[in-house]
Formats: structure tokens, sequence, C-alpha cells
């Protein structure tokens, strides 16, 4: 069989907001030292093209196929912040018609969108938070944070079940040894994360031999297996599909029937894979650590009490935890 190499090369520029905080795109998908499935470029180690300073590269399963997705941020000295982003596709069959140009194109658009977080309303919840007591300054001082995604939500749930009460250090491991384990390789010599049948397929030795619970290992089988089976609707990001509540509620009670997935689980998950921000996080150690800090207690604070700090902050409360994240950005996923 001939090597496959990459035919299609699909580009499309997207115009940033004047607050858009490219280092959390880059830290978000720099948390692997090792660059297993993404690649980190900053100012300090330069890009041959000179007018784009930083950027990230992340392989991604496109219709099945590997693929790459290129995100380059402009230099300040621009007229704009830019965005420009190519898709690199590894196939062995012919051109694309002028129908699916078109169509491929338009996905890029709504996906890369997605990844960066551009989907978010943050003018509204940044216009509510302005005369809060407590949240004002910390919103204020982080201006325009948006929350980086995951390419679809199978991949933010398998970050969300392997990170499970470990560290983050911990968990960054365990996940670029699943993907190594698991993952399709790219023209690039990144590895697209795992697909939806790879990970329904695997067996539970193969899936601890990575560092993954008995519990865990069982879960990521069966949350694959559902998905595959059609129990677990998730539509993929690029379609177009916007979690509101009731569509939230629909997947968070499909999540929570499966054994190992619980609330804080499916909150992330909702918030990483889809944008979803009303997800209540109040069960992040980070995040209770951080309100903690905010309302200046001296004592920890419960999740039921962090529950209760965040209602009043529907329907942004998984943007507030994401606020809160930044106040020890070491310590939140």
């Amino acid at each position: 069989m001939p090597a496959k190499r990459s035919w299609v090369t699909l580009s499309i520029d997207l115009t940033l907001p004047s607050d858009f905080c490219v280092a959390d795109v880059l830290a978000f998908h720099g948390r692997d030292a090792e660059a297993v499935s993404e690649r980190v470029y900053t100012a300090a180690k330069g890009l041959s093209d000179t007018a784009f300073e930083q950027g990230v590269d992340k392989a991604l399963l496109w219709d099945g196929l590997p693929a790459c997705l290129c995100i380059r941020f402009s230099a300040n000295t621009l007229p704009t912040n830019t965005a420009h982003v190519i898709l690199s596709v590894d196939t062995e069959e012919g051109e694309l018609s002028a129908a699916c140009h078109k169509l491929w194109l338009s996905r890029l658009a709504f996906l890369s969108g997605h990844i960066l977080g551009l989907h978010q309303d943050l003018d509204n919840f940044e216009k509510h938070i302005a005369g809060h007591k407590e949240l004002a300054g910390l919103v204020g001082r982080n201006k325009g944070l948006r929350v980086p995604l995951s390419v679809n939500p199978f991949e933010a749930l398998c970050w969300a079940v392997t990170g499970q009460q470990i560290s983050v250090s911990a968990a960054v491991s365990i996940r670029r040894r699943f993907i190594q384990l698991l993952g399709i390789p790219h023209s690039s010599g990144l590895l697209c994360h795992p697909n939806i049948a790879a990970v329904a397929s695997a067996n539970v030795d193969q899936l601890r031999s990575v560092g993954l619970s008995l519990g865990k290992a069982s879960c990521l089988i069966a949350l694959a297996s559902a998905i595959q089976n059609q129990t677990l609707d998730l539509p993929p990001p690029d379609s177009g599909a916007r979690v509101n509540a009731a569509s939230a509620e629909v997947i968070r009670t499909s999540l929570l029937s499966i054994r190992g997935i619980g609330p804080w689980t499916v909150n992330y998950a909702l918030l990483r894979g889809f944008g979803y921000l009303d997800g209540s996080l109040h069960g992040d150690v980070a995040v209770r650590r951080s309100l903690q800090t905010l309302l200046g207690r001296e004592q920890k604070i419960s999740a039921d009490e962090t529950e209760q700090w965040l209602a009043q902050l529907s329907p942004w409360r998984a943007l507030v935890a994401a606020h809160l994240w930044a106040m020890q950005s070491d310590d939140g996923f």
C-alpha cells in the first residue's frame, strides 16, 4: 500500500477580538511538553513565517482521516489580530469536489472558532459581572478570558475521566500514553486522539497499561461503546449544534448513567467539549480553593457552599470557574 500523503490543504483567516488572549490557547494545548498530539510555538521559538509569531498544531480526525489543524497568530505589527488556519488532511483519494471544498471550509471556520472559544458570549457576561462585589475585579483583570476547547466532546470526556482526582501532571502523562497506544498518526508526526471505535474495542488491560485505574479504563470503554451504539449522542462541534440548558440536561442524564462519570466530569466535558458555560464546577478542588481566596475565608469552602455561591451566576457558572482557575492556573484544568 502506498504511503499516505497530504493532498488536501484548506486555509482560512479569522479576525480575533481585540482582547483575545493567545496565551490561554497556548497554555491549554501546551500541557504536554513531549508534544505527542499538539505542538505549541511561541515567539521565542520562532516560526518560518515571520508574520506569525505564535501558533498551535493539533492532530485530529477529519471525516475519519488523519489531519493536522495549524493555527498561527499574527504579530502585533499587523493591523488586526488575525488567526491564520490551515487544515492538512492525509488521504490517498483525489481532489475535493467544489461542493465538498465549500462545505469543508465552512466546517473548518466553525471548528476553529469553537476551539478558540470565539462563540462564547463574553460581552453579556462581563456586563452582568461588572457590579458584582467579589467577581468584578477578578473578571476586570482577566477581561476577554475565553475557555479554549477540545476538538470534540469525546476528547474532552476522555481527558475529564483521566484527570479525575489526580494531579494535572499525572493526567497529562496518562493521556500521552493513551494517545500513543491508540492514536492514529498524521504525516506531521503528531498522533490524532484515539477515536470512539478504537477505545470501544480496547480491553481493560490495554488501558490499564497506560496508567488508568480499573474504574477509569472500564468507564472509557463503556463511554465509547455507548456513543458507538448510539445510546449516547454527542454531535460534533463543526455540525453547528449549540448546547443549551435543555440539551445539556439530556447529555448530562445520559452521561451520569455510565458508571464512573459524575457531575464534575459531565460539567467539565460540557464546558471543554461544547463550550457550554453554565455547568456548575463546584466539585473542582481548584475552584473551591480560589473561591476561598477570593472571599477571604480562613476555612476551606465545601462543595455544597460553592454550588450555592455559583448558583447566583447562572448562566455563566462554568465561565466563572474558568476565572477562578486563572487565579492559580498551575492547578486548574
